[in-house]
């Protein structure tokens, strides 16, 4: 079964959903190619999919659990900014990351919606 998200609210826990069957192929599938991420803020941003894989891999491995509730979203056409409070638990049900996330989507010809920019941290300092 191949999950999508048809609001920008619900890509987080679909991707949660992922992690748990352990689908790495339909992780990826939630992002753009052009995807870009600023993880830790204080890091250069990051890039394309092979960053998704590299993440998400590990969540997998680790049978972490991830949880999202998005706290605010706008929408228009195409492109979606969502806020949302986020934690990763591990096996044991402890939170090992946590944040409160800046995210860009953008809606596919299908009407699904794909992460474009990621800031799970917040937005990352001018420099």
């Amino acid at each position: 079964m191949i999950r999508k998200a048809m609001r920008p609210r619900d890509v987080a826990n679909e991707i949660g959903k992922c992690i748990a069957e352990g689908n790495i192929d339909n992780i990826v599938d939630f992002f753009h190619p052009d995807y870009r991420m600023s993880f830790p803020p204080t890091e250069a941003p990051k890039s394309g999919l092979d960053t998704v894989k590299e993440v998400f891999s590990s969540f997998i491995e680790s049978k972490s659990v991830l949880n999202s509730t998005v706290t605010g979203e706008i929408i228009n056409g195409n492109i979606a900014l969502v806020q949302a409070k986020w934690n990763i638990k591990d096996s044991t049900g402890t939170i090992i990351s946590e944040g409160n996330a800046t995210e860009v989507f953008k809606q596919r010809g299908d009407g699904s919606w794909v992460y474009y920019i990621d800031c799970p941290m917040g937005l990352p300092p001018i420099e």
